[in-house]
């Protein structure tokens, strides 16, 4: 199992935001640049960046950070946030980024997503972020009414990179993921499955891995120091 360690971004200044309420926002004294090579140095082959601006405003604010971010890993790189056009796609990748994530556009055009999963095929990640197994859009502020496993089992065949599930309501509490929601998508169909959202200990990682997803995002507590990525790293990797 590959470990993403994650960067918020907002104003430029990495941040978290508990269960995707933007007035509980933590902020951490830390350089996205310098974060981003401290992850490299742990050992990690990916990050994970979102752009909480973007997904706030409904277009991407910080891309040139990102590139910037990229330039000075030289990790791979997914990015998500506030992306609801082609060129948005595209000037990501551009920039660098391995893939780019989409959420919100996809649920509000579902055939406009469909026609970019081949346009960009194999470059991008699905966000299925749930509360109570229904999709959340916008920044998690809206529900798209629509159910996460029914929407795995309808994309089982189209060329997307992963799927990138996050449970909202364990999102920043490092109280542990939803393993049994993440579970029932990855046993929805082929796609590999990204688990995020409240890892808190080495624990969760171990357990998450149990899941048999392809990946586990890391964020607050590598931040605040209850998870340490060389660790994170190797029990992702154990056999």
């Amino acid at each position: 199992m590959i470990i993403l360690p994650s960067i918020d971004l907002r104003s430029s200044k990495v941040v978290r935001l508990k269960q995707g309420d933007y007035s509980q926002q933590i902020n951490y004294s830390v350089d996205p640049l310098d974060t981003c090579r401290s992850f490299r140095e742990a050992g990690a082959e990916w990050t994970h960046i979102v752009d909480l601006d973007g997904a706030k405003e409904g277009r991407p604010m910080q891309t040139g950070l990102i590139a910037q971010m990229i330039k000075a890993s030289g990790l791979k790189v997914e990015v998500g946030g506030g992306i609801r056009t082609a060129d948005d796609i595209r000037a990501l990748l551009d920039a660098g980024a391995a893939r780019v994530v989409l959420g919100t556009k996809a649920f509000e055009d579902w055939d406009w997503f469909k026609a970019q999963t081949r346009e960009f095929a194999g470059k991008l990640v699905l966000a299925v972020d749930a509360k109570d197994g229904v999709i959340a859009v916008k920044g998690w502020q809206e529900s798209s009414g629509r159910l996460a496993s029914d929407v795995a089992r309808e994309v089982a065949d189209w060329p997307i990179a992963a799927i990138l599930y996050t449970d909202v309501a364990k999102d920043g509490m490092m109280t542990g993921p939803n393993y049994p929601a993440t579970q029932k998508l990855v046993q929805a169909g082929p796609i590999p499955v990204i688990a995020s959202g409240g890892v808190g200990s080495i624990d969760h990682i171990a357990e998450v891995k149990k899941t048999q997803c392809w990946g586990c995002i890391v964020g607050r507590s590598l931040y605040e120091g209850t998870v340490d990525l060389k660790e994170a790293i190797k029990v992702g990797g154990v056999k």
